[in-house]
C-alpha cells in the first residue's frame, strides 16, 4: 500500500515487544531490525524518486546502520545497503563518495558471491556509469565491459539485462564521439529487446530514444525525429499521460528542433514536458530545473534575452536547493547565464559566470574531462569577441589540449576547437594560420557529420573569406 510510516508504526511496536522479552542476541531481534530496515530503504526509495536526495540518504543510512547490527559483514544486503548510498550521491553529483560507497558494495559481492553472479555484474556496472558520469570514458568502458562479461555466462543470449550492457557501452562510445560504434551497441541492444520484449515496451523505447540520440548528436535530425518518434508511440500507450518518461520523449523532440533552429517546434515540445514535470513532480525537482533550462535555451537561441534570463533563474532557484553548490548541473547554468550575458555584450559578466562553472568543473572533473574544454573555450569566446585574440588564442589551446587527449581523432568538438583557433588567428590577421585550422575543422566534419550539416556550411564560407583576405 506504501504507507511506511504506519509500517514503520508496527514493526517499533513488535521491536519495543521485543526488548523485553527477549534477550539482546536473541534471532527475533534481527528479523525486527531487518524490518525496520527495510522500511527505511522503501522511504529513502521513495525521496530518491522524489529528487529529494538529502532525505533518501538519511533513510538509507538509518536502513544501513540497522543492517550492521543485525547481519555479519560480508552479506549480501549490506553490500545493497552501500550500493543505495552510492546511488544517491551519484545523483548528487559527488562521485569521489559514490565510488566510494559501490566499491564497498562491490567487495562484499567478490567475497559472498560466485564469479559469475549477476549481482556483481550490477556492482560493476554501477562503477562503470560513476566513471562515466566523471567523463573518465576507458575506465567506464573497462567496469561495462566485466559487467557484460559476466552477463554473458551467467544470462541467457536474449535476456534483457544484457540489452542494458549493450546500452552502457553504446552510452559510452556515444560520448567519445565514436558514432558509428555506438549505433553497433545501440543496435545489438534493440535486438534483444525486440525478441525478448512486448512491442510496447518501456525498454523499447529507451532503445528507440538512444538511437535516436546519436543520429541526433551526428547533425542527422531527420533520422532522430523518426526514432524519438517510435519511442514517443510507445510510451503513449505504456504509460500515463502525465508519466515522466512521456516528458523526457518530448524533451529530446525539443533538442531536435531546437538544434534544427526551429525554435516554435522547440517551445512547443519543450513545454509539452514542462506541464508533465510540473503535474507528476515536487517543486524542487531536478527534472523541473532542467526543463526551465530548456526553455530558457530556446529562449536565447531566439535572442529573447531578458526571457531567457527569467528561466535560467527560475532552473537556478530549484538546482540551488537540491544540489550541492559544487554539483555539475549547476556549472551548466553558470554557462548558460554567462552564454546569454556574451550574446547581449556584457562580456565582464559573462566571464564572471564563465568563471564560475570553471571553478566547479576544476573541483568536480578529472583535468583532461572534455567539459572542461569546453569551459575553457566559453571564455576564450569572450576574450575573442572583446578583440583581445591572444587572450582568446590561450584559453582555444588550453581547451583544444585537453580535445586532443580525451576525443578520438575525428570527434565533431575537436573541429570545433580548431574552428576557433582559426577565428582567433583570423582576427590577429595571420590569414595562413587562420586557413590552416579552418582546414582542418572542415576535413574533421566532413567525416564525422552529414554532408548538409549547417557547421560544414559554415567553416565552407569562413575558408572562402579567408582565401579572398589572403
Amino acid at each position: 500500500m506504501g504507507d511506511y510510516s504506519k509500517a514503520l508504526e508496527f514493526y517499533e511496536k513488535a521491536l519495543k515487544i521485543r526488548e523485553k522479552a527477549l534477550l539482546s542476541n536473541h534471532p527475533d531481534w534481527a528479523i525486527s531490525y531487518n524490518n525496520i530496515g527495510g522500511v527505511y530503504n522503501n522511504m529513502g526509495e521513495v525521496y530518491y524518486n522524489m529528487g529529494d536526495y538529502s532525505k533518501a540518504l538519511e533513510f538509507f543510512e538509518k536502513s544501513h546502520k540497522i543492517c550492521e547490527k543485525a547481519l555479519p559483514s560480508n552479506h549480501p544486503s549490506l553490500a545493497n545497503s552501500y550500493n543505495n548510498i552510492g546511488l544517491v550521491y551519484k545523483n548528487m553529483g559527488d562521485y569521489s563518495k559514490a565510488l566510494e560507497f559501490y566499491e564497498k558494495a562491490h567487495q562484499i559481492f567478490e567475497k559472498a558471491l560466485p564469479p559469475n553472479h549477476p549481482s556483481l555484474a550490477t556492482s560493476c556496472n554501477n562503477i562503470g556509469e560513476v566513471y562515466y558520469n566523471m567523463g573518465d570514458y576507458s575506465k567506464a568502458l573497462e567496469f561495462f565491459e566485466k559487467s557484460h562479461q559476466i552477463c554473458e555466462k551467467a544470462l541467457p543470449s536474449n535476456h534483457p539485462s544484457l540489452a542494458n550492457s549493450y546500452n552502457n557501452i553504446g552510452l559510452v562510445y556515444k560520448n567519445m564521439g565514436d558514432y558509428s560504434k555506438a549505433l553497433e551497441f545501440f543496435e545489438k541492444a534493440h535486438q534483444i529487446y525486440e525478441k525478448a520484449l512486448p512491442p510496447n515496451h518501456p525498454s523499447l523505447a529507451t532503445s528507440y530514444n538512444n538511437i535516436g540520440g546519436v543520429y541526433d548528436n551526428m547533425g542527422d535530425y531527420s533520422k532522430a525525429l523518426e526514432f524519438y518518434g517510435k519511442s514517443l508511440k510507445i510510451r503513449e500507450k505504456a504509460l500515463s499521460p502525465n508519466h515522466p518518461f512521456l516528458a523526457t520523449s518530448y524533451n529530446n523532440i525539443g533538442a531536435v528542433y531546437k538544434n534544427m533552429g526551429d525554435y516554435s517546434k522547440a517551445l512547443e515540445f519543450y513545454e509539452k514536458a514542462l506541464k508533465i514535470r510540473e503535474k507528476a513532480l515536487p517543486p524542487n525537482h531536478p527534472n523541473l530545473a532542467n526543463s526551465y533550462n530548456n526553455i530558457g535555451e530556446v529562449y536565447d537561441n531566439m535572442g529573447d534575452y531578458s526571457k531567457a534570463l527569467e528561466f535560467f533563474e527560475k532552473s537556478h532557484k530549484i538546482l540551488e536547493k537540491v544540489l550541492p553548490p559544487n554539483h555539475l548541473d549547476l556549472a551548466y547554468f553558470y554557462n548558460n547565464i554567462g552564454v546569454v550575458y556574451k550574446n547581449i555584450g556584457d562580456y565582464s559578466k559573462a566571464l564572471e559566470f564563465f568563471e564560475k562553472a570553471h571553478q566547479i568543473y576544476e573541483k568536480a572533473l578529472p583535468p583532461n574531462h572534455p567539459s572542461l574544454a569546453t569551459s575553457y573555450n566559453n571564455i576564450g569566446g569572450v576574450y575573442n569577441n572583446m578583440g583581445d585574440y591572444s587572450k582568446a588564442l590561450e584559453f582555444f589551446e588550453k581547451s583544444h589540449k585537453i580535445y586532443e587527449k580525451a576525443l578520438p581523432p575525428n570527434h565533431p568538438s575537436l573541429a570545433n576547437s580548431y574552428n576557433n583557433i582559426g577565428a582567433a588567428y583570423f582576427g590577429k590577421g595571420d590569414y595562413s594560420k587562420a586557413f590552416s585550422f579552418l582546414e582542418k575543422a572542415l576535413s574533421i566534419w566532413q567525416k564525422s557529420l552529414p554532408p548538409n550539416h549547417p557547421n560544414i556550411k559554415t567553416v565552407t564560407n569562413s575558408i572562402d573569406y579567408v582565401k579572398k583576405k589572403m
